[in-house]
């Protein structure tokens, strides 16, 4: 594909040349603050130099297909044409999870590591887009760890999805060995789960299907991301799998939420959405009082203490679903707040 310019709203941010860490996040100076940006130039557009298809824009800048079509709700996604404008990922609160390791949020498609902070430079998370398990090989939840990498793996198909590939007419071999086919790709981590779980590449027969609901369970990245983050984490890195379909996080004194689709098999009613975000929004606004975390109040006392946000703002994006955060409250600048680091009283929120 030829290369193409990024713009902001009317300001031309970069090409693509200069987006070689399109994952990369410097995290937020205060760390209550759990709001990430990529480009800090309002959206970033790009206007595509050929026909092409919105998997082939997702691929480029190495975005899940969701997450691209979601945000382009007006765009045919098998035929974009040349000079159309596409919308592309910019912020993202990040998952209520610690701040260590690599996070898994499977209600968004999306990855999220955390390198180990090194001296002199500002503390950064690495996201990547990934696909996850279909709805009969649901990919499962909780805290796990790596416990086994491997490189040029072979694949050695389960006696189930060899029984499911015969009877659509596409029989599979006993082992399948490392080369372009492979759908392992060229790297895996195993993780500490029964049933055998992996984060692994793709081959490139199913390198489209990144950021979709698809695999038979295990998470699937695209192969320069699988690489990076395969010489970036040790064997013991912790994983946190989680399903945060809705995210609420401040950034310099406002608050944004952020909401995705239910996953294939799974359907929640507006209200329900609602009675999450609202819940939410309390745990942050606790969460930011005094600069420490606080002890979350239930039922009217609860209720009573929410901020004045734009419920307007709030239910657009529980209908958009389009996983764009949305700013829906400021609050006034405080004193400087100490820092408190990162993750929820308690643990991590595991999702509904």
């Amino acid at each position: 594909m030829k290369n193409c310019a990024l713009f902001g709203f009317s300001i031309v941010l970069s090409a693509i040349g200069g987006i070689a860490n399109a994952t990369s996040y410097t995290l937020p100076e205060n760390s209550n603050d759990s709001v990430i940006t990529q480009f800090h130039d309002d959206v970033p557009l790009t206007r595509v130099e050929q026909n092409e298809t919105l998997p082939d824009v997702a691929r480029r800048f190495l975005l899940g297909q969701t997450e691209i079509v979601r945000l382009n709700p007006d765009v045919d996604r098998w035929q974009v044409k040349k000079d159309e404008i596409v919308r592309l990922s910019n912020r993202r609160i990040l998952p209520d999870t610690p701040h260590e390791g690599i996070t898994l949020n499977i209600a968004e498609y999306r990855m999220y590591y955390y390198p180990p902070t090194q001296k002199g430079v500002a503390p950064q998370v690495m996201s990547y887009a990934h696909g996850i398990g279909r709805q009969d090989w649901k990919t499962p939840l909780g805290k796990t760890s790596i416990v086994q990498k491997v490189k040029d793996p072979s694949w050695h198909p389960p006696e189930s999805i060899r029984r499911e590939h015969a009877a659509n007419g596409d029989p599979l071999p006993a082992v399948v060995p490392p080369g372009p086919h492979n759908p392992l790709g060229a790297y895996m981590l195993h993780l500490a789960v029964p049933g055998g779980y992996l984060i692994h590449g793709t081959d490139i027969d199913k390198i489209y299907g990144i950021g979709m609901q698809i695999t038979h369970g295990c998470v699937r990245m695209y192969p320069e991301d699988i690489e990076a983050l395969y010489n970036s984490v040790p064997l013991g890195t912790p994983v946190y799998m989680v399903k945060q379909p809705i995210k609420v996080g401040w950034l310099d004194n406002t608050l944004y939420i952020e909401a995705h689709p239910d996953l294939e098999g799974e359907e929640t009613t507006l209200e329900q959405k609602l009675e999450l975000a609202l819940k939410l929004i309390q745990k942050a606004n606790d969460n930011a009082k005094d600069g420490v975390y606080a002890k979350s109040q239930s039922g009217a006392d609860a209720a009573q203490n929410l901020p004045e946000f734009d419920r307007k703002a709030l239910n657009q994006a529980l209908t958009a679903l389009d996983g764009n955060p949305v700013a829906i409250y400021q609050r006034l600048p405080e004193k400087t707040l100490p820092a408190t680091g990162h993750g929820s009283l308690g643990g991590y929120y595991h999702g509904v």
